[in-house]
């Protein structure tokens, strides 16, 4: 029996279940069984070198945006009116075939974005080239799932299901749970707060489906069987996600707007162009870059080609700042100084811990060098007084 076949018949095994209290533990195991198919069936043939006929870009720019849909929603439009590349577009469905780059030129920053090919129901099992553009998705920082306004709701639940089903996880955070395999010991089961979809019994009976048997697992919050599955595979991404909801010139306002008031939605029209400002602002938003613009001492400030960090990649700090330059750079700082929203008077002194925020500018001042005698490169701190304390204060001075 092949891979799909099992998943398969779990999948009706799990139908057929009804779920209470008693069969909980049965479920949680087939929900474990059925997450390790799905790994074994995204990984390569043995004997292969794991090439194939992907279709992976070179990353470029400060960020990447994947557009993933179905086939004729608008996704080439889109590129093309956004990056003015030329991608084919046409009545047809499956016009594009494979992944077409295209570069956005927004705030002073480069984002890049990537036409897929539209996928299919099935596609994470393999039909079409679904492996091909999830792999490109898992790539990417922002996925943008456009949807054709006019088309029934029931796409959207395919599209997240199959994106699911392949370990993609969208708009959620990775969950509070603490895990590390040992080689002995057994397993300790602990917990913050109190528990009601996971006990210690069941998190035993998963983790023997993985033939664990020495492990230390934490609850820092009330997670599902769901989220410890994930804990253990450990192959999750998570990944932010806009809905882009595309032709509302041909819909109702009350469509519109009922479309418009879904969470992490967005509606546009590509043959009016409407709306298209706001989704260049609404992807800088979720992508969470920040502008840092760098002002050599005694002159103006750059405003030309700014340092861009991420809120989601990495962080914001004056460190961060500095790692990006160079990364040598962080043992010749003594200071910054800061103007823009972060600071609180212009400038103001701050250290590697000082969260920047977008459009700040940063100066760096450096540590004073020493000529003396070619003792090293900085001054040297040795001859300071050492501190006194307080009983050394108050006892005898020996005689």
């Amino acid at each position: 029996m092949g891979i799909l076949e099992r998943i398969k018949e779990i999948e009706a095994e799990m139908a057929r279940t009804q779920k209470n209290k008693a069969t909980e533990y049965h479920l949680g195991q087939l929900k474990a069984k059925i997450a390790k198919l799905r790994t074994q069936l995204l990984e390569p043939p043995k004997g292969s070198s794991g090439g194939g006929d992907g279709f992976e870009v070179t990353k470029f720019g400060h960020g990447r945006v994947a557009l993933i849909g179905f086939p004729s929603v608008g996704k080439s439009t889109l590129l093309t009116m956004l990056t003015g590349t030329h991608s084919e577009a046409a009545s047809y469905e499956f016009t594009t075939l494979t992944c077409i780059p295209g570069i956005i030129h927004y705030n002073d920053t480069k984002i890049q974005l990537l036409d897929l090919p539209g996928i299919i129901e099935g596609a994470s099992e393999g039909k079409g080239r679904g492996r091909q553009v999830i792999s490109v998705a898992k790539s990417s920082d922002l996925v943008l799932m456009i949807l054709d306004a006019s088309k029934s709701e029931g796409h959207r639940q395919i599209l997240t299901k199959e994106l699911e089903a392949v370990g993609l996880r969208l708009n959620k955070r990775p969950p509070q749970i603490y895990f590390k395999r040992k080689k002995t010991g057994g397993i300790s089961f602990n917990s913050m707060i109190p528990l009601t979809h996971v006990d210690e019994k069941l998190c035993y009976q998963i983790l023997h489906e993985y033939k664990i048997h020495n492990a230390e697992v934490l609850f820092r919050e009330d997670a599902t069987v769901d989220d410890l599955i994930d804990v253990i595979e450990g192959n999750r991404k998570y990944i932010k996600c806009v809905y882009v909801y595309n032709k509302i010139d041909v819909v109702g306002i009350d469509d519109v707007d009922k479309l418009a008031r879904q969470p992490n939605s967005l509606v546009i029209s590509c043959n009016l162009q409407l709306n298209l400002d706001r989704l260049l602002a609404r992807m800088w938003e979720e992508m969470g870059l920040v502008r840092v613009y760098t002002k050599p001492q005694g002159q103006q400030p750059d405003f030309t080609d700014p340092v861009v960090l991420s809120t989601d990649r990495g962080g914001c700090t004056v460190e961060d700042f500095c790692d990006h330059i160079h990364r040598n750079l962080l043992k010749d700082v003594k200071y910054v100084l800061v103007w823009g929203t972060s600071a609180r008077h212009y400038p103001q002194h701050c250290g590697l811990l000082h969260v920047l925020q977008d459009e700040d500018v940063v100066q760096i001042v450096k540590k004073k060098e020493t000529d003396e005698g070619g003792r090293g490169r900085f001054k040297s701190h040795t001859n300071a007084p050492a501190r006194i304390s307080d009983r050394e204060k108050k006892a005898p001075l020996k005689t």
